[in-house]
């Protein structure tokens, strides 16, 4: 076996062993514990010290605190009343509804949710690149300790940072109210909740696991935006609303008229063909109105990585923030395929696009040209354009090119991490270019925003 995949399980064991003590044992209990292995190391030789003693008073207590853990015999039914949405680093308030099945008064219960331990699989932990860093202590180095912990955290679904005592009477229910702070975006499953108790001596916990399966999405996190004009001409849009967000034409029109030589078949209006036995076309009314594209930048190796989280969240945070009830917005991203969502005048809802942000995740086998060439596809119908770009290199500086050349307004926000150089942005890239760029640090996202962008427009 390589020598890395020792360091791998050891990593594992040692959080297993970890996890499995602190659900076991009471803060007190945790004291008792450490306070019985170095009585062990100072009492090893009972002739030279007496902390043997003391071993065996606390080796006692913990024998008796776990004996007295079994006598807990409680019979629970419990029922979440769970939100539609939670929103990542958002504490999520949520009540748990618990019925005592037996004619004994439990006290001192507490709940805690039982989520999945988000281990690294042995070919993440090899293949995922370690964050960069300033400074790595030998462990780090030799050992990927560093590596392994911070895989863990991007996988790990969040925290509870209280669980809350209460009383159950015989026979009654009860509403506890958790609190649960999201860490990542997506879909949450919660799959089983244990009510546990301490023994009398306040040493270990006993406790009584329930399945109960419920999902919960949690929406990207979201940034407060100053006031961003998103100006741009209104554009015409042959077919009306329906068709400018659909294939096909819309089934909306102005009127019905005769057919005229030149007319597409499939505006021909089969119903009145049928009544009449004359072709009849139906007719449209052209509209104008705004549109702007949200370009969402997905390409990148890594399956981790806090500029990727960034960009997710600047995105959620302009579809949450631009006003679209007299304009459309397109947010166009790669992933297993091309996407382009519309939502705006009826068409759509900002819920709708956030689902979907939550969702997102990194393209890795594609290459940027393809969301250029799906962007460039519709710019006739785009009154405007906000990019969002992982980094600034040839194939993103040639598509801002091409954006400019078909005279598109932009908005670009570059995100990057805190140990990237400076971006320099090309001198040629058109009148006033600078003014349209927005450089942004991972972790300092809103102060960027606040401090460098707010003058910034199209």
């Amino acid at each position: 076996m390589p020598k890395r995949s020792h360091h791998f399980i050891f990593f594992k064991l040692f959080y297993a062993m970890r996890t499995w003590i602190t659900r076991r044992f009471t803060s007190a209990g945790l004291m008792v514990l450490g306070g019985l292995v170095i009585s062990a190391v100072v009492g090893f030789e009972t002739n030279k010290s007496m902390a043997y003693q003391i071993f065996a008073l606390l080796f006692a207590l913990l024998l008796v605190a776990m004996i007295l853990r079994i006598s807990f015999r409680g019979r629970f039914s419990i029922r979440r009343k769970l939100p539609l949405y939670g929103s990542v680093r958002q504490p999520l308030n949520y009540r748990v509804v618990i019925q005592n099945k037996t004619v004994q008064n439990q006290k001192g219960l507490s709940l805690v949710e039982d989520l999945e331990d988000p281990f690294p699989t042995y070919d993440e932990f090899v293949s995922t690149p370690e964050p960069r860093q300033k400074k790595r202590n030998i462990i780090d180095r030799k050992f990927g300790y560093h590596r392994w912990a911070w895989i863990f955290n991007q996988k790990r679904p969040g925290a509870f940072p209280k669980n809350p005592l209460f009383d159950l009477p015989p026979q009654a229910k009860a509403e506890v109210q958790l609190t649960f702070v999201p860490f990542r975006r997506g879909r949450l499953t919660l799959n089983r909740i244990s009510i546990t108790r301490a023994d009398p001596l306040g040493l270990c916990k006993s406790s009584k696991t329930i399945l109960k399966k419920q999902t919960l999405l949690i929406l990207p996190r979201r940034y407060r935006l100053p006031e961003f004009e998103l100006p741009g001409s209104r554009k015409n849009h042959p077919g009306g609303l329906s068709y400018a967000s659909s294939v096909g034409d819309s089934e909306e029109f102005l009127s019905l008229r005769d057919y005229r030589p030149g007319d597409p078949l499939r505006r021909i209006h089969w119903r009145s063909w049928a009544k009449t036995g004359k072709l009849i076309v139906k007719e449209y009314q052209d509209e104008f109105f705004v549109r702007h594209a949200l370009v969402l930048d997905t390409f990148q190796k890594p399956a981790y990585s806090d500029v990727f989280e960034e960009a997710i969240s600047v995105a959620a945070s302009f579809v949450s923030e631009i006003r679209t009830n007299e304009s459309l917005l397109d947010l166009m991203f790669i992933g297993p395929q091309a996407y382009c969502f519309t939502s705006g005048r009826n068409v759509g809802h900002a819920d709708q696009m956030l689902k979907i942000l939550a969702s997102v995740r990194p393209c890795t086998n594609k290459p940027f040209e393809q969301l250029a060439a799906m962007v460039v596809e519709r710019a006739p119908l785009l009154s405007g354009c906000i990019c969002v770009l992982l980094a600034w290199d040839n194939p993103r500086r040639e598509f801002i090119k091409n954006l400019r050349a078909l005279n598109i307004p932009t908005l670009i926000f570059i995100i990057t991490d805190a140990f990237t150089r400076p971006v320099s942005l090309d001198p040629d890239s058109g009148p006033g270019a600078e003014n349209n760029v927005c450089v942004l640090k991972a972790g300092q996202i809103e102060e960027g925003i606040a401090n460098g962008c707010q003058h910034h427009a199209y």
